[in-house]
């Protein structure tokens, strides 16, 4: 994994972000729809950590998935995790080769 950012630290942040990145997609690979307090309660990180490591999984580095979200009352907002479109499966797929 190649996390990036002005304060990114590879010795001191590395291990701890990729294993909030596996235990996030981990969890919503399913694509089942989630809050992000629920996220948060499941994986045992903190919202901002989480919305972070949601944001990482859209890049192409992490895999093009797409992270949809829906509003469902007030404020609050309900996220899910999809595979990449079949046509960003195809360009992984030919950079690869």
């Amino acid at each position: 994994m190649q996390f990036d950012g002005d304060t990114y630290d590879e010795e001191r942040d590395s291990v701890r972000l990729t294993g909030q990145w596996q235990r996030v997609y981990g969890l919503m690979q399913d694509g089942r729809w989630r809050t992000l307090r629920r996220i948060c309660d499941v994986v045992g990180k903190s919202e901002a950590g989480v919305s972070a490591r949601l944001r990482d999984l859209r890049k192409e580095r992490f895999g093009s998935f797409r992270v949809e979200k829906r509003r469902v009352k007030g404020g609050l907002y309900e996220y899910r995790v999809l595979p990449p479109e079949p046509s960003d499966q195809m360009d992984m797929l030919e950079a690869a080769e």
